[in-house]
């Protein structure tokens, strides 16, 4: 119910479910189109519900939850981390007998009553390894399986980009990949490096390597950033990834030769297609337990975050601690030179 890029570090607790319990049914309920998209010829679940419950209106969104107790399920996870309460509402209203959490700063009597366990979270463990503790309080275990994010393409997604690096006479080229969102509930949009670095970033790049292309990655919700940065950018040399779906982006993104963001949902993608040379501008969420996982990475470090970063952001239902101009500050003091300095590096 929570993120895209939770939906993804989730999926190595759906590999391991379908490991111990072969022959369980296992749906997975999302939030978004995107989580959906995520899970779609994923061999280890069932069915996807995906319903936007903030959009649907509170009636809707109960009425939707009450009617998947027909399914009469025996369990529910809520992943970690999901820290809001609403999630373990949702669980309740769904119905399932065992109903299993993470227990969060936020905590209270009443998300002690939702649940029928708590198991503590750890911080300094990725919430990969959060979710595999679910498995012993349901009599399984961890399987000699390999623990990667599962995001399975098909062969006409493969084919799509393939198409794309043709089309664009992209094949054989050092290809960028950057993305300039970040997640748009709560504060999350403050954790973004500013539009006017990527700028920066990409003018540099087209004049000083030329043997570089950039493609600009994201949703609609990036359209307008990316033609601000395309309007000042060498069109020869920088375009924009146009793709229907999530899964196009992830095919696509499967071809770069280094991929930048901070902390978002294609961060994730990027360490699930085991993207080469990938790049992490330090934001004040990212912490242990969202790194990239499975993949090695490159971090730009935050001269204001400066490590510090559980004091600016915990699972506790909450906003990213600080002001708008705090936060805005603390981004801002990554340098475009310090960026453009790693990009060349690696690539």
């Amino acid at each position: 119910m929570a993120g895209i890029g939770d939906t993804l570090i989730a999926t190595p607790l759906l590999r391991e479910l379908r490991a111990n319990f072969p022959d369980a049914t296992i749906d997975v309920l999302a939030m978004w189109a995107g989580s959906k998209d995520l899970l779609e010829s994923n061999p280890h679940v069932n069915r996807v519900f995906q319903k936007n419950l903030l959009k649907c209106g509170k009636l809707e969104a109960v009425r939707f939850l009450l009617s998947l107790r027909s399914e009469r399920y025996q369990l529910s996870i809520n992943t970690h981390p999901q820290s809001r309460i609403h999630y373990r509402i949702a669980a309740f209203l769904a119905g399932a007998q065992v109903r299993i959490s993470h227990e969060y700063e936020c905590f209270n009597w009443l998300d002690r009553w939702l649940v029928t366990a708590a198991l503590p979270q750890d911080y300094t463990r990725h919430s990969i390894e959060n979710n595999f503790d679910v498995l012993p309080l349901i009599g399984a275990k961890k399987k000699p399986t390999a623990h990667e994010m599962d995001f399975f393409l098909t062969p006409s997604e493969e084919r799509f980009a393939d198409d794309f690096l043709v089309k664009h006479k992209l094949f054989g080229q050092k290809i960028l990949g950057i993305h300039v969102g970040s997640g748009g509930t709560k504060n999350l949009p403050l954790k973004r490096w500013p539009l006017k670095n990527y700028a920066g970033l990409v003018r540099q790049l087209n004049k000083e390597r030329p043997d570089l292309r950039v493609l600009l990655f994201g949703g609609p919700e990036e359209t307008k950033d990316h033609e601000i940065i395309l309007a000042q950018a060498n069109r020869e040399l920088t375009l924009e990834a146009k793709t229907k779906n999530l899964r196009e982006t992830a095919a696509l993104m499967k071809r770069c030769s280094a991929f930048l963001s901070v902390d978002t949902a294609l961060m994730h993608i990027a360490a699930a297609m085991k993207v080469p040379n990938q790049i992490v501008i330090e934001a004040p969420t990212l912490n242990v337990t969202n790194w990239p996982y499975g993949n090695h990475f490159t971090l730009v470090k935050n001269p204001v975050v400066n490590g510090r970063n559980l004091e600016y952001y915990r699972y506790d239902g909450g906003d990213i601690k600080g002001t708008r101009e705090e936060l805005i500050a603390a981004m801002e003091s990554v340098k475009v030179v310090d960026v453009f300095a790693v990009v060349t590096k690696l690539i």
